[in-house]
């Protein structure tokens, strides 16, 4: 029988899984102009607008508002959230190099908040926390080169539209974890 983790968490919010990043294109660079007026034989240059800054690089370290897409930062950050940083387990398995990331409105006492995290895992690793969450109940399943293991819907505290409540998903090198299986669409880190 599972135990549940103590976190409260509530589901993701369909709007947020349809949230997308709006990007607005650069603005077109103007040729120079060359404009000759009648009273001066000389051309008179005007200068094309500066460019745009480059993109900065994206970070080579994951943080709590590079590891989920930037739409659903800006939408949880619209709402006055912010995150609380945690280390991520799995069970009594570590993630060394992974983030447990809690979003939610820490300045009033709530309920609501939503849970990401990701961290890479070597094989070994990663066999361990397997084993240690069927051994706990947890339910696996598996879609292409992914292992998902979700929490028995009789204990979650809320459950996605498909009745997922908290899931890890295992892949080659990493680990992602939400507090539903749909909010694991919403981190997008790459190791």
């Amino acid at each position: 029988m599972k135990t549940p983790i103590p976190l409260t968490a509530v589901a993701v919010l369909a709007a947020l899984s349809l949230a997308s990043c709006s990007g607005t294109p650069p603005e077109a660079t103007a040729a120079p102009s060359v404009t000759k007026t009648p009273e001066t034989p000389k051309a008179t240059v005007t200068p094309a607008p500066a460019q745009p800054a480059a993109p900065s690089a994206p970070s080579t370290e994951p943080t709590c508002d590079t590891i989920i897409s930037p739409g659903t930062v800006d939408a949880l950050t619209s709402q006055g959230w912010t995150f609380e940083q945690e280390e991520f387990r799995i069970g009594e398995t570590v993630v060394p190099d992974g983030l447990l990331c809690l979003w939610a409105d820490f300045t009033t006492a709530s309920d609501h908040g939503q849970m990401y995290a990701w961290g890479p895992l070597d094989e070994v690793a990663s066999r361990t926390a397997q084993s240690g969450l069927q051994r706990d109940g947890w339910l696996r399943s598996t879609e292409g080169e992914s292992t998902f293991y979700t929490e028995d819907p009789a204990y979650a505290i809320a459950t996605d539209d498909e009745g997922y409540g908290m899931t890890y998903e295992c892949g080659d090198g990493w680990v992602k974890f939400a507090d539903t299986k749909q909010g694991l669409l919403l981190i997008e880190w790459e190791q």
